[in-house]
């Protein structure tokens, strides 16, 4: 079945060229000038993912996503401008599964936009009992600390933590290899794909939202640790 998405974004040039390459990967998509539009047009003809711009005339991305999240966990993604890493913030903890900051690689939304389609199916479908145990020999585990790389899914002390695919990359890179030191190029990456740019900022960003998510269950984390001027490590309990 061919998954339909939602491209909403006052931009015509980014409606244009985005869903050209969207519907040259076999989606169906539907494009929207603005928040009101998208947000009647995903009500009426509900989508499988939506990517919505946040700054947007009539009704923003935030007010969409809001009252998308009344009724829906509709798979939602952000693009957000370079320097509104507080949107960023707000829009993830409204519930936006993942953002991505303007100018952005359409290879780079794409995996996205696949990543989210792929969790959300294999959430949606109960696996047999053959499948759980294939399954296990895709998992990290590490201590209190499991990665389910085919759900997307990370549990800190069995309590499940909602990660964005850019923080579960993240963290699935360093807890690859417990102690072995990361620098901010190798973790971008790991995160965004080869020949990205993205400023050392982002990382940092990254790091401390995926911190203070298991600090909000378990304010003892201390697993992800900062080497000044050099990048990061997981620790191992």
């Amino acid at each position: 079945m061919t998954n339909k998405i939602a491209l909403v974004d006052d931009d015509r040039n980014i409606l244009t060229s985005v869903s050209m390459a969207l519907k040259a990967e076999g989606y169906e998509v539907n494009t929207y000038n603005d928040g009101e539009e998208g947000y009647n047009g995903i009500t009426d003809n509900p989508p499988d993912l939506a990517v919505l711009d946040i700054k947007m005339p009539r009704m923003d991305g935030m007010e969409v996503l809001q009252k998308i999240r009344e009724t829906s966990a509709l798979p939602v993604i952000f693009l957000t401008s370079k320097d509104d890493e507080i949107d960023e913030v707000l829009g993830l903890r409204m519930g936006a599964d993942d953002y991505i900051t303007k100018p952005f690689s359409q290879r780079l939304l794409i995996e996205r936009i696949r990543a989210l389609l792929r969790r959300r199916a294999l959430l949606e479908n109960k696996p047999t009992e053959a499948a759980e145990q294939d399954s296990d020999k895709n998992k990290i585990i590490r201590g209190s600390l499991v990665l389910d790389d085919d759900r997307h899914i990370c549990t800190w002390k069995g309590t499940a933590l909602t990660l964005t695919v850019t923080e579960y990359l993240l963290l699935k890179s360093l807890a690859q290899r417990p102690g072995i030191v990361k620098n901010r190029d190798q973790l971008i990456d790991m995160a965004y794909g080869e020949n990205i740019y993205v400023d050392d900022r982002t990382i940092d960003s990254h790091i401390k939202r995926i911190r203070k998510k298991f600090r909000d269950i378990d304010s003892d984390f201390a697993q992800i640790e900062t080497l000044y001027g050099v990048g990061y490590k997981y620790k191992e309990e």
